[in-house]
């Protein structure tokens, strides 16, 4: 049986680091301060939402948020970005996205008038470039950061082990990729054109599953002893008895009785992620002083 790596004992650990981080910053009279700005009332924005603010206020970051209308003006969301950036006050902004339709194509050129030290998930050209050079330009993605705190919590050291990561995205693929590379892993890159990834797949000690398809990764994906960590969260109708339900790529059945090590879905990647976006939010904080 796999052990399972569980996001709610690396949350635990990271929330009382920060609590104690946040402290030292209000001691010196900083006072950590995240701006979400959301436009409408998407049902997946409000309830991210939600669990930003329930971690910011468990750590002591204080939030503001900025509701436009969903038919916001492309000047107008650029105007409230450019004011976030002038607010000494606030230190992270978090927008949401995708942005409402009629400002998709425009997305990457909204999303750069961000700051990039207020950037702390990673919406902003210079952060992802941060996370190529190993620069603090910005920040990293909160999901595959939120991968490199679990491998660091559970001691799971990454010099020279053969990592493999499934899925070449910019959001997670590609800087978790990088990230991995940064501890001295060597790296492969699956993706839809990779020949035979399943032989590929096997030859890793990490595997990093973020390829968005349900059942993806099944036995013929894995070796004994392996490290996965699945990224990914699809919807299952056939999972709780018919109900329907949240799960990864792995098909979990399979994978776990042959691995060394796993992340669940739900209870894994996920639940660390809103952690690691406080996270930022204090660092952000810290690198004012």
């Amino acid at each position: 049986m796999a052990k399972q790596l569980l996001g709610k004992e690396v949350t635990a650990a990271m929330n009382e680091k920060l609590q104690a981080r946040v402290a030292a910053l209000k001691e010196k009279g900083v006072s950590p301060r995240l701006a979400i700005v959301r436009c409408g009332e998407n049902p997946s924005d409000l309830s991210y939402e939600k669990g930003a603010t329930a971690r910011a206020e468990l750590i002591g970051v204080e939030v503001v948020k900025f509701v436009l209308p969903e038919d916001v003006t492309k000047q107008a969301l650029i105007d409230q970005i450019e004011a976030i950036n002038a607010d000494s006050s606030i230190h992270g902004c978090l927008l949401f996205r995708p942005l409402p339709k009629h400002l998709k194509a425009d997305q990457d050129e909204i999303c750069n008038h961000l700051a990039a030290a207020k950037d702390v998930d990673c919406m902003t050209d210079l952060s992802n470039a941060g996370v190529f050079t190993g620069k603090k330009l910005g920040f990293a993605p909160c999901t595959p950061q939120a991968c490199m705190e679990i491998l660091d919590f559970y001691g799971i050291d990454c010099k020279g082990k053969n990592a493999v990561v499934i899925g070449r995205s910019l959001v997670v693929g590609k800087p978790a990729a990088m990230m991995l590379m940064a501890k001295n892993a060597t790296v492969t890159v699956c993706h839809t054109k990779t020949r035979d990834v399943a032989a590929v797949a096997r030859q890793a000690d990490i595997l990093v599953s973020a390829a968005g398809v349900l059942n993806s990764l099944t036995k013929d994906y894995v070796s004994p002893g392996q490290i996965v960590i699945d990224v990914s969260i699809n919807w299952d109708p056939a999972k709780k008895e018919g109900k329907g339900g949240i799960a990864g790529d792995a098909k979990f059945d399979e994978v776990e009785p042959i691995v060394g090590a796993i992340t669940p879905v739900p209870g894994g990647v996920g639940s660390v992620t809103t952690s690691v976006l406080i996270g930022h939010v204090v660092e952000a904080a810290e690198r004012t002083l």
